[in-house]
């Protein structure tokens, strides 16, 4: 039995026009929490990259692998254009995710 499974590489930036990461996940939701609140240690955390500004979403888990990989390897200026495409002001699009656990 095959089940279905969702995988998403995404696009954090730290404000408009600022630090760029990339990365890719099963669980969107969980993953941007994690970042937002500085769970792990690392680059994002000491360069305040917290802002979801696009993502993509894949059903094979290598696919999303090797997009974000590419994606990766893209300079500034094509990452830059593919997300505001989407995503023109640079809009945090997980911004009311955590409104009812943000407010506790």
């Amino acid at each position: 039995m095959k089940t279905n499974h969702q995988y998403f590489v995404y696009i954090l930036a730290s404000q408009k026009n600022g630090t760029l990461y990339i990365g890719m996940t099963n669980n969107l939701q969980r993953r941007v929490y994690e970042h937002k609140m500085g769970i792990k240690k690392g680059f994002t955390k000491k360069y305040g990259v917290n802002r979801l500004v696009y993502y993509e979403t894949f059903q094979d888990v290598n696919e999303a692998i090797t997009r974000e990989k590419r994606l990766k390897k893209w300079n500034r200026a094509w990452k830059i254009e593919l997300l505001e495409k989407e995503n023109n002001e640079w809009n945090d699009l997980a911004n009311d995710w955590y409104d009812d656990i943000l407010m506790d």
